[in-house]
C-alpha cells in the first residue's frame, strides 16, 4: 500500500509525486503510456531533426515559483535560449518586424524606431513588471484563493493604486495595446502572445496573458531544454525518483476505487489494485476524471450536469519541419528569434479570430512558429533548421480533412514571409486534433489547455464552478490536471497545488480542511433535484 497514487506522469502528476515524496510519503506513480512526460515529449520524425511533439518553450516552467526549488540541473537538465525571444511582423512584406532583445533597453531603441514614444513606453512597463513580477507569479501560480499573493501585491503596489492595476489586467488586449502603445508594430507583441490562449482579443482576460507571455519574454527568454522538450520530463522523473516515487508505466488505470465518499486507490486494466492510505491525486482532463475513472454513483449529479457545459478550448492543427537550411525569412531579424508570430496584423488577427468564434476555417491563419535550432544548437545538423508551426481550427471542427486543409494554409502563410522555404523543407510531418489526442488522451479534441481559458471557465469556476482548487467531492481525491486552476501550460501549478492541498488534510490536523471542503462540495454539487 502507498501514502498517496498518483494517475498520469504528466508534468503535473510528476511534480505532485515529487512534492509528496518529499513530505516523506510512500507515492506511486501509474502512467498508460510507455515513458513519462504527457505533452512534454521530443521524436526524430525525420533523422537527424529532433521534433518536440506538443509543447516546446518553457518561459512559464522557468518564471514558475514551483520549479525554482526542484534543482532540476542537478537531475540533468540545461537550458537554452535563441538570441531574441520573440518577433512578430506587421505582414508578409514586413522586412523589419518588432523582436524582443535580450536587454529591455535594445527593444526599447528598437520600438522607438517604429514611434519614438514607444521606448520610453517598453521600459514603463518593464519598471512594473519588475516591481509586480514575485507577487502576480505567486497570484497566477499559487493555490487559490490566492490571499497570501494579493496581500503581497498590494504591499508591493499599495492599495491606492490596486484598482488601476486591477483594471489593467482584466483589459481585453487589445484595448491594452492601444493605451500602452502608439505605433501598431509596439502593439503586435502583446497581441501576439495574447493568442497563445483561446481567449478573443475583445474579451478580459486575453490582455494578461500577451502581458504575462511579453514580458515573461524580456525576462527569462523563451527557453527550450538542451536535446529536446524529452530531456525536461527526464529530469523531473529522475527528481521524483530520487525522493523514493515509484513510477510504472504502461500501468492504465481503469477506475478509481471509492468507498464510503473516499478514494482508498486505483484499478489498472489489468485487475490489479492500487491502494492509497491517503490520497488519490489524478492528473488527467476533468472529463475523464468525473465521467471515466468514478461511477456515476460517485459523482454529484450536478456535477455532471455542469460538465455537460464544460467548453474546451480549441483543436490545435501542428506541421512539423525539417528545413535544410536557414529559414529565408523577409525580415531578417527574425533570423535570430526563437519563436515568431506570423501571419496578422492587427486587422487580420481579428478576421482570423472571427472565422475561428463563427466556425470557419481561417483562410488566412494566424501561426505559432519555432525556430528550434535557433533556439538550441544541437536539433538539427548545422546550418538547417529544426521548426514547427501550430495554429486552431473552430470548437468542434476536428476532422482530418479540415486539420489538413488549415495545415496547407499555414504553408502559404509562412512561404510568404520567407520566399522559398518550401523548397528548402526535407520533412513535413502534421498532427491532426485526432492524431494529438491519440497521442495523449488529455489532449482531448485536440486541445492543449484542458478547457477554455476565458474567464467564465477559471478560477472558481473552473472545471465547473465549485471550490476553485484541486479538491472534488470526492473525500481524498485530487484533480492535478490543467483542468484545475490556473489551466493549461507548463508552470507545474496544478500538480504542485494538488500535493498541497492532499498534505494540508492529511491526518488529524486536516480533519478540519476536510470537513469543511466536504460539506461546502456537497452544497455547491447538489442535485437538482434535490433543490
Amino acid at each position: 500500500m502507498s501514502d498517496a497514487v498518483v494517475v498520469g506522469a504528466g508534468h503535473n502528476g510528476l511534480i505532485s509525486a515529487i512534492r509528496l515524496a518529499d513530505a516523506g510519503w510512500d507515492v506511486t506513480v501509474l502512467e498508460a503510456a510507455p515513458e513519462v512526460g504527457g505533452a512534454i515529449k521530443s521524436a526524430e520524425l525525420t533523422p537527424g531533426y529532433v521534433t518536440d511533439l506538443f509543447s516546446a518553450f518553457y518561459p512559464l516552467a522557468v518564471a514558475s515559483p514551483v520549479f525554482t526549488d526542484l534543482a532540476l540541473d542537478e537531475h540533468g537538465l540545461k537550458w537554452s535560449r535563441a538570441p531574441l525571444a520573440f518577433g512578430h511582423p506587421a505582414g508578409p512584406e514586413d522586412d523589419d518586424a518588432p523582436v524582443i532583445h535580450p536587454d529591455a533597453a535594445d527593444t526599447a531603441a528598437h520600438l522607438a524606431t517604429f514611434d519614438r514614444r514607444d521606448g520610453q513606453a517598453w521600459l514603463d512597463l518593464v519598471g512594473q513588471w519588475e516591481t509586480l513580477r514575485p507577487a502576480i507569479l505567486n497570484t497566477l501560480f499559487g493555490p487559490f484563493p490566492p490571499v497570501r499573493a494579493v496581500l503581497s501585491l498590494l504591499r508591493s503596489i499599495g492599495t491606492a493604486e490596486a484598482l488601476r492595476l486591477a483594471r489593467f489586467l482584466v483589459l481585453p488586449a487589445d484595448q491594452m495595446v492601444r493605451e500602452l502603445f502608439r505605433s501598431e508594430k509596439a502593439g503586435l507583441l502583446i497581441l501576439g502572445n495574447a493568442l497563445h490562449a483561446d481567449i478573443p482579443l475583445q474579451a478580459p482576460g486575453s490582455g494578461v496573458m500577451g502581458y504575462l507571455l511579453t514580458m515573461l519574454g524580456q525576462d527569462t527568454g523563451y527557453p527550450v531544454p538542451v536535446g529536446g522538450a524529452s530531456a525536461l520530463s527526464a529530469a523531473l522523473r529522475r527528481r521524483a525518483e530520487s525522493a523514493g516515487a515509484q513510477i510504472h508505466c504502461g500501468s492504465r488505470v481503469s477506475w478509481i476505487d471509492v468507498r464510503g465518499g473516499r478514494a482508498v486507490g486505483v484499478v489498472d486494466r489489468g485487475g490489479r489494485r492500487w491502494k492509497a492510505d491517503r490520497a488519490v491525486l489524478a492528473d488527467v482532463s476533468a472529463s475523464a476524471l468525473y465521467t471515466e475513472l468514478l461511477s456515476p454513483a460517485d459523482v454529484p449529479a450536478r456535477v455532471l450536469d455542469d460538465l455537460q457545459r464544460f467548453v474546451w478550448d480549441t483543436p490545435v492543427v501542428k506541421v512539423n519541419y525539417a528545413i535544410d537550411g536557414k529559414i529565408p525569412w523577409r525580415s531578417s531579424n527574425l533570423t535570430g528569434a526563437g519563436t515568431v508570430h506570423l501571419g496578422a496584423d492587427a486587422r487580420n488577427i481579428a478576421y482570423s479570430t472571427a472565422d475561428i468564434e463563427t466556425g470557419n476555417i481561417p483562410e488566412h491563419p494566424f501561426l505559432l512558429f519555432g525556430q528550434m535550432t535557433t533556439a538550441d544548437a544541437g536539433r538539427s545538423p548545422t546550418g538547417t533548421e529544426s521548426a514547427w508551426s501550430y495554429s486552431h481550427l473552430p470548437r468542434g471542427v476536428t476532422d482530418d480533412e479540415a486539420a489538413r486543409l488549415l495545415a496547407a494554409r499555414m504553408d502559404e502563410v509562412l512561404e510568404e514571409h520567407a520566399p522559398g522555404v518550401s523548397d528548402m523543407m526535407v520533412g513535413r510531418h502534421v498532427q491532426t486534433p485526432h492524431d494529438l489526442q491519440t497521442a495523449n488522451a488529455n489532449l482531448v479534441h485536440g486541445t492543449v489547455n484542458g478547457g477554455t481559458a476565458q474567464l467564465f471557465q477559471q478560477l472558481v469556476f473552473r472545471p465547473t464552478p465549485n471550490l476553485g482548487g484541486a479538491t472534488t467531492p470526492v473525500d481524498r481525491l485530487y484533480l492535478a490536471g490543467s483542468a484545475a486552476h490556473p489551466g493549461g501550460g507548463v508552470h507545474g501549478a496544478c500538480g504542485s497545488n494538488a500535493a498541497r492541498a492532499a498534505l494540508a488534510s492529511d491526518g488529524l490536523r486536516g480533519l478540519p480542511r476536510r470537513t469543511l471542503s466536504r460539506t461546502i462540495s456537497r452544497h455547491l454539487t447538489k442535485s437538482r433535484d434535490k433543490d
